[in-house]
Order: structure tokens, then C-alpha cells, then sequence
């Protein structure tokens, strides 16, 4: 299912953050969400979401190969504080409501 509209990476952070606010039972979910992004329609963030559903469908499906990562050197990444982890966590309960 592709969608017209193209979305910068600052759109799709803000996508995030919208989703992690804005959870299933907000009223008028979908016009807060456009509203937080800015510059996209209802139409638009709902084409955006079913999409994302169906790929972590097909994530965790196994249709999609999971990235060989390399050890980062000692000091070069740590930035990681858990948020990423939770992310994929609320995301992966989006898949089953």
C-alpha cells in the first residue's frame, strides 16, 4: 500500500511521538496526530499508520531480513538510553489492537 505523500524524517519523528501520544482511545486521534506533524491531512497520517502496520507485519512475519550490525567501537555510540527499546516495544502493540 504506497502513498503518495512524501515524508521527511522529521514528519516520521513526529509521526512517532504523535502515535506514542495519541494512543488508540484519544478522541479525534487522527486529527491530533495531523495537527502534531503539521503540512498532512487525516487522510494522509491514516494511510501513513496502515502502512507502518503492514511493515512490522511483515517485520515480524520474517518477510523482511534482519540487519547484520557491527560492534560499535568502545565510546562511539552511547547514546542509547532504552527509548529506542520502548519505541519497538509500543510499536509491536500497535500491530495487535
Amino acid at each position: 500500500m504506497a502513498s503518495n505523500s512524501t515524508w521527511s524524517p522529521k514528519q516520521n519523528k513526529k509521526f512517532e511521538s504523535a502515535l506514542a501520544i495519541f494512543d488508540k482511545d484519544t478522541p479525534d486521534r487522527w486529527e491530533n496526530v495531523a495537527r502534531a506533524i503539521g503540512g498532512k491531512t487525516i487522510e494522509e497520517v491514516k494511510l501513513h499508520y496502515e502502512n507502518l502496520v503492514e511493515d512490522l507485519k511483515m517485520i515480524e512475519e520474517g518477510h523482511v531480513p534482519t540487519p547484520k550490525y557491527t560492534k560499535v567501537a568502545q565510546g562511539g555510540c552511547n547514546s542509547f538510553n532504552g527509548n529506542e527499546e520502548k519505541q519497538r516495544i509500543k510499536m509491536e502493540n500497535l500491530i495487535l489492537q
